[in-house]
């Protein structure tokens, strides 16, 4: 059996003011809440993705209040019509940002039995970094009593002649046009083509599976992919062996990216430790070594140079391993993941005593190997693209 299924794709009606539906990932922007306060003025009452997620800067305001209003989204967005059924299918997008002129990809479900959250010898489907654990029951709230699932997981496979998805994108004049329209908030634009004869596309992909070893790497999304699989293993035992066959919360919607697109690049994550002191700027800077050109920013500050090791896993498990400590013994301090300097710029400019720090930036070609004989990188180790880059809600899936 493939590791790989056609999703009954929902999309939204003719009609739909797309702008407006589709938002990007709901782990963006997690320290500007005014990024969100935008959105949504933005949006106003039109139906929208936004509708539909718990973005993590609101983690604390009343979750569970906000889970209940996404859920029951879901169920009136499917009485009313609001989305259609394109059937079994996978869709071909074509995305434009400011900063790439094209990057290509496939939406398609994944079997969650085939998946684990570590590298293993037996999973077709792993994650690539440590998850943190505080950030995967919110998404196991909404997704144990929703109706839908949304997709913002970008997988990525290892296709160094590029023959699957270029070769799809080369046809996309014959095939049927979904949507095509610009995304908010300085996201780009995104076409998205419906591909029909699916099954020569899966003979494909089984094609590049290598014995005892992963194919399919997490690139984004490590934690909603998680939280699908608690779910799924918590549902299993309770239906009948020919259930789990076909159940559809078995499977999990995600877009399938080739690690060598040449518009798919890897970024650094950087840090932000809030309530920092004196003693850990002092700390941090005698952790200097290597010859990665990083800085710290404060607001009043300005930005100090110091070197870290050039692997990226290697310079972020230092650091990582130095906040996880000052953390632990400094309870009022706490840290976020920021993508792009100008992002953590301006979230060190809210704060008197946060202390930003950027990382280096991974080499992509190493990621398939490293993983493979290192397991998990240190968890945010890496971002597929800026933040405005990452992918937007779109598509849906029923899971029930």
């Amino acid at each position: 059996m493939s590791v790989i299924k056609a999703p009954n794709i929902l999309v939204p009606r003719e009609g739909t003011d797309l702008t407006r539906w589709a938002v990007v990932a709901c782990d963006q922007f997690t320290s500007e809440p005014e990024y969100w306060h935008n959105l949504a003025a933005f949006i106003g009452p039109a139906p929208s993705t936004l509708q539909m997620i718990l973005p993590e800067a609101f983690l604390e305001d009343h979750p569970l209040d906000r889970i209940l209003k996404i859920n029951k989204t879901m169920e009136l967005y499917l009485a009313h019509g609001v989305m259609k059924d394109l059937g079994p299918s996978f869709i071909l997008v074509d995305r434009r940002t400011p900063y790439r002129e094209r990057r290509l990809g496939l939406i398609l479900s994944i079997d969650l039995d085939q998946y684990s959250p570590d590298p293993d010898n037996e999973s077709l489907v792993c994650g690539t970094e440590k998850t943190v654990a505080a950030r995967i029951p919110p998404r196991v709230k909404i997704r144990e009593h929703a109706s839908l699932e949304l997709p913002h997981v970008m997988l990525l496979m290892d296709d160094p002649v590029d023959k699957i998805i270029e070769c799809l994108y080369a046809k996309k004049d014959t095939l049927p046009k979904i949507y095509d329209f610009d995304l908010n908030m300085g996201g780009g634009h995104v076409t998205g083509y419906q591909i029909k004869d699916t099954a020569a596309v899966i003979r494909q992909l089984d094609g590049l599976i290598v014995p005892h070893r992963f194919q399919f790497a997490v690139g984004d999304g490590n934690h909603s992919l998680a939280a699908a699989k608690v779910c799924w293993e918590a549902l299993k035992p309770t239906l009948s062996p020919i259930e789990r066959i076909e159940h559809p919360a078995r499977y999990a919607m995600v877009e399938l990216e080739n690690i060598y697109d040449p518009g798919l690049q890897f970024e650094p994550i950087h840090r932000v430790v809030f309530n920092a002191t004196e003693d850990f700027k002092e700390g941090l800077y005698e952790l200097e070594q290597g010859d990665a050109f990083c800085l710290t920013y404060t607001k009043k500050g300005g930005s100090k140079p110091f070197y870290l090791p050039e692997s990226a896993p290697a310079a972020v498990k230092l650091i990582q391993d130095y906040i996880d400590q000052y953390v632990k013994q400094n309870p009022f301090a706490h840290v976020d993941y920021v993508h792009g300097i100008e992002n953590l710029k301006a979230v060190c400019q809210t704060d008197e005593f946060a202390v930003g720090i950027t990382l280096p930036p991974m080499n992509k070609a190493d990621l398939v190997q490293f993983v493979s004989k290192n397991g998990v990188l240190p968890r945010k180790t890496f971002s597929m693209g800026e933040a405005t880059e990452k992918r937007y809600y779109l598509e849906c899936r029923k899971i029930k």
